[in-house]
């Protein structure tokens, strides 16, 4: 389970973001990786349950590293203020859809999973599988599990093409699924859940509910 001491960390990370504090403080940054790492283990080892494309993934290959790129962000505190892991089909670094949990204190935590800014080539095949078999990924979107933890697919405008793509009709049924570039749904977890006992069982069951969604988006690559 995620300990209260993570979370005080990533607090106090927040108010003291330089090199300097951390070091000071490494012993209990390395407690409350540890302690990520364990839940991490052990939200992987339920999933591969439900989704065998996991089955050759490790903890490690799915946490991020806590350090930020700060090459060309105008912000260069050096740290994250948050922990975080992908659970994907090859790996965090692969093209695929996947997996996802953020546990940031004050309220920031979330799960989820899909697909997040895929690069054209995977935009155009994944398109193609909507406009194809868009009866089938309708009944993904609206089946009960889903809609009871996500209710719908994020439709930020940011991430949406105002026109309908380059080779489809504006009468498409699944018009408003075309125009869109990142295909995630997300779910926000309180402090309180967070610390709860029932952390795993309510991540794995979110988690769950997004299976369908991660495997006709990898299907499309296939």
């Amino acid at each position: 389970m995620i300990s209260s001491h993570t979370l005080i960390f990533l607090k106090n990370l927040k108010k003291n973001n330089n090199k300097e504090w951390f070091e000071a403080n490494r012993e209990t940054y390395n407690k409350a990786k540890e302690n990520f790492e364990e839940f991490v283990a052990l939200l992987l080892e339920q999933m591969v349950l439900f989704d065998s494309d996991l089955h050759e993934l490790s903890a490690k290959d799915c946490i991020f590293r806590i350090n930020r790129d700060v090459r060309f962000s105008k912000d260069k505190t050096p740290y994250k203020v948050s922990r975080s892991a992908s659970f994907n089909k090859g790996g965090k670094k692969s093209v695929n859809a996947g997996y996802y949990i953020h546990i940031q204190p004050g309220g920031n935590s979330f799960v989820g999973g899909g697909l997040w800014m895929p690069q054209a080539v995977e935009l155009k095949k994944l398109r193609q599988e909507i406009d194809y078999c868009f009866p089938e990924f309708k009944k993904i979107v609206n089946a009960p599990e889903f809609k009871k933890h996500y209710k719908e697919l994020e439709k930020d405008q940011k991430q949406m093409l105002v026109n309908v793509p380059k080779g489809y009709d504006k009468e498409n049924p699944a018009v408003d699924f075309l125009r869109m570039k990142s295909f995630v749904a997300t779910k926000n977890i309180s402090d309180a859940d967070v610390l709860s006992e029932n952390l795993l069982n309510e991540t794995i069951q979110s988690l769950k509910a997004l299976m369908p969604l991660v495997k006709f988006i990898n299907r499309a690559f296939e």
